[in-house]
């Protein structure tokens, strides 16, 4: 199924707002939030953003958000420039949309709303696909604010932005969680070939070194540059979501597996890191992971802080460790780029470089091959149920790839380096 919005030739005519709450203690300046905002808006073809503002709030009104004098006068200017969808970059309640809905006389959608539709856009393979869907319904599944017939078409989007009107709600419930049960299906066996897929990586020695960062921070231009393949790679938020496996040699001779993921961003719906959960398990299973950043960015901080926050919350392993791939240096001004380096410098998990014009690549991937340390290679053992140190000691290092238990004992594959398998010699 093709899930982009389907407006035609017609271009939908867009105003964002930011709602800057009084007591929000976001690390984000609303001014910054506003301009990724409606960075997410231009992310989509469909739409033309005629205008953008921060409206700033002493405290949220239950039923509509804004108070009524704010409304009249954003409605005056939607008339004014003629709008026909107002995104609003913030949580936004089935009856606050209803409501502003009815008075603008307006589409809107919030801003997980507008990253399900990015996401829906953008995804290529049947896994992201279906994990963008089951997405959109479990965030709908409480909202019902919109008819869901168009879950029956082959065509269209999730009826954020167009869609006919309201049905009755036990129908569109009934429609929502069968469509979820279905989806569940499918997704549980693209997931098994997943699987499959990664168990096969496992059985060839080649470490994994995974890139992670947030979106747009340069991510597949360096993934290009490193592998020399031709993945999508734009000034855009989101350009691409499924993730690309490519094997690079470095200059050592050493083969390593790149794997290019999809970018994070402030505030992810939960529905998506749930739904991603299995491709972003890339990310998990590297032994290496670049953490690219735009350090171009005014809030490149901020940025990195949320994607070390993703990749907790997904359970990334302390042991693994992460450098952060400082990129963009071309976009930086002499004197920034001067201090820049010289903070870089003092760190040892830092690393320089601009993936568009290739300055600080060949450092890199001599600093990779350097962090992954030995090569290592598979090594069957039989072990009799006398050894149960030796076993648990394998066990601890994460060193067993298989296992099976015999009438003797257990038959292991284990993954090592030549120093590991001679201090496992030496027990």
């Amino acid at each position: 199924m093709n899930f982009q919005i389907e407006q035609g030739d017609q271009i939908t005519r867009a105003w964002v707002i930011h709602p800057d709450r009084k007591n929000d203690p976001g690390r984000r300046l609303p001014e910054h939030r506003l301009a990724e905002a409606v960075s997410l808006a231009a992310a989509m073809p469909e739409l033309e953003v005629v205008g953008s503002e921060v409206v700033r709030l002493s405290k949220g009104i239950p039923g509509f958000l804004f108070g009524s004098g704010k409304i009249a006068e954003i409605k005056q200017r939607l008339e004014e420039a003629e709008v026909d969808l107002v995104l609003i970059d913030g949580p936004v309640t089935p009856v606050q949309q209803r409501n502003l809905e009815k008075e603008w006389g307006v589409k809107l959608l919030d801003r997980t709303g507008l990253i399900l539709e990015i996401f829906a856009d953008r995804a290529r393979t049947r896994e992201g696909v279906l994990q963008v869907e089951l997405a959109a319904l479990s965030y709908q599944r409480t909202r019902l604010v919109r008819a869901w017939t168009h879950l029956e078409r082959q065509r269209g989007g999730f009826g954020f932005v167009g869609g006919p009107g309201e049905t009755q709600i036990e129908s569109d419930r009934r429609a929502i969680d069968e469509q979820v049960i279905r989806l569940r299906r499918q997704l549980e066996k693209v997931v098994k070939t997943r699987e499959l897929h990664r168990a096969a990586r496992r059985k060839v020695p080649f470490p994994i070194v995974a890139l992670a960062g947030y979106t747009n921070a340069g991510k597949s231009t360096l993934f290009n540059r490193m592998t020399g393949a031709d993945v999508l790679a734009k000034d855009m938020l989101f350009a691409t979501l499924d993730p690309t496996m490519r094997g690079v040699v470095l200059p050592s001779g050493r083969r390593i597996i790149l794997s290019d993921t999809v970018g994070f961003i402030s505030d992810l719906p939960h529905q998506l890191v749930a739904a991603f959960r299995a491709t972003l398990e890339e990310v998990l299973e590297a032994d290496l992971v670049l953490h690219v950043r735009d350090i171009s960015h005014p809030e490149t901080a901020e940025q990195a802080e949320d994607v070390r926050e993703i990749l907790s919350s997904l359970g990334l392993r302390k042991e693994v460790p992460v450098l952060e791939v400082w990129n963009k240096l071309d976009l930086l001004d002499p004197v920034s780029r001067e201090s820049t380096l010289a903070n870089a410098a003092i760190r040892p998990d830092v690393l320089t470089l601009s993936a568009w014009t290739g300055v600080g690549v060949d450092h890199l991937l001599d600093v990779v091959n350097d962090h992954l340390g030995e090569e290592r290679h598979h090594r069957s053992l039989n072990l009799s149920f006398a050894e149960g140190r030796r076993r648990a000691w394998l066990h601890e290092r994460g060193l067993v790839e298989e296992e099976e238990q015999t009438e003797e004992g257990w038959k292991i594959t284990a993954l090592w380096t030549a120093k590991q398998e001679q201090q496992f010699r030496n027990l």
